[in-house]
């Protein structure tokens, strides 16, 4: 296992990092089970776990916190807030008010006196990024945390908080937490060289493309949009929709070209994002110890620039396939009120 400093922290972490989000009630609802698969990557050398508050309504912190009894020193443990935990407008967000109950909550379902990396799973429009870095900084001086970082920011707001941390005199984000795969490369295109100016680490989820990169959906197969994932979102597996035969078409390309190398397409995807250098660690988010064993076993593959130039004429850079972050949108996007002028506005303007 390769390791790669976090973000100028001087911390260690293994290139490859085990989200848990299939942890719980959403994914294995075994705790067993996943406090085996925590104990099979960390044997396998991965130092760095990643979970958050809402992942199965905290059921995934409760089991990595009990997993990792007597293992906690040899792990740099991460997690998230933002997403509403409870009813109520105040039980969510990036306030300081949520902020320091939601970490105090993380703690104890985690079982641990601190957090190593606590990140803002997304931006909330409703609080200045000055009050959401003020909260984090003291919980660093509290030793709550070690470091902290965000999650799903677009560009311009990673580095407006850069800056008003700088006239602040506040602590930085030291890490961004971008979906990248195979075919969601927009990062590439602003997010991997901002991260990179700012010396922020850059930890990749979603390696397998929302499955789609498993070689479970291939074109010509019916897809049942009643089970599993498809459930989920129907629109997204459809294969009728035209953005889906586009993903669809691209994978049988990818997968030819695993062929070639003689390797599973998981394998492929997984070993893509690590060869970019803003990349400092790829998240992966295996059900089961068979889906962590297949992961791991990308470990040692190498891309070289031949390869990457022809994964590269499937999916250009900086070209995403489909709309990577299906939990977030900005408001400006959203709420029409953003971006409309009053009626009474765009007639005076039309008349002038």
């Amino acid at each position: 296992m390769r390791y790669r400093s976090l973000g100028g922290t001087g911390i260690q972490v293994s290139v490859h990092c085990l989200g848990t989000m299939m942890f719980g009630s959403v994914g294995n609802p075994d705790p067993d089970a996943c406090a085996r698969i925590l104990h099979r990557a960390l044997d396998a050398g991965i130092n760095f776990v990643d979970t958050a508050d809402m992942y199965s309504g905290g059921e995934s912190e409760r089991i990595v916190g009990k997993a990792l009894a007597g293992r906690r020193d040899e792990v740099v443990l991460a997690t998230k807030f933002h997403f509403p935990m409870g009813e109520g407008p105040n039980q969510g967000g990036n306030s300081r008010r949520w902020i320091v109950r939601a970490v105090e909550d993380s703690l104890r379902r985690l079982d641990t006196d601190w957090i190593d990396l606590y990140q803002v799973h997304r931006p909330d429009p409703a609080t200045d990024v000055e009050e959401t870095l003020a909260a984090l900084t003291d919980l660093v001086r509290a030793g709550k945390i070690r470091a902290f970082g965000c999650s799903s920011f677009p560009p311009s707001e990673l580095v407006e908080a850069q800056h008003t941390a700088e006239r602040r005199g506040l602590y930085r984000f030291r890490t961004e937490q971008p979906p990248y795969n195979l075919l969601a490369r927009g990062v590439e295109r602003e997010l991997l060289p901002t991260a990179q100016r700012h010396g922020m680490g850059v930890l990749t989820w979603s390696p397998l493309g929302w499955g789609f990169l498993t070689g479970r959906y291939r074109q010509g197969r019916p897809v049942d949009l009643t089970r599993g994932r498809a459930a989920l979102n129907p629109a997204r597996f459809d294969p009728d929709r035209p953005e889906n035969a586009a993903k669809l078409a691209a994978v049988e390309q990818f997968a030819a070209l695993a062929d070639e190398l003689g390797r599973p397409l998981p394998e492929l995807a997984v070993a893509f994002p690590v060869t970019h250098p803003a990349v400092t660690s790829v998240i992966l988010g295996p059900r089961t110890e068979e889906q962590l064993d297949g992961l791991l076993r990308a470990a040692d593959l190498e891309l070289d620039d031949d390869l990457l130039d022809r994964l590269d004429a499937i999916v250009p850079p900086g070209t995403d396939t489909y709309r990577a972050d299906g939990a977030w949108q900005p408001p400006a996007l959203t709420e029409p009120a953003l971006r409309r002028r009053p009626s009474g506005q765009r007639a005076a303007a039309g008349a002038a």
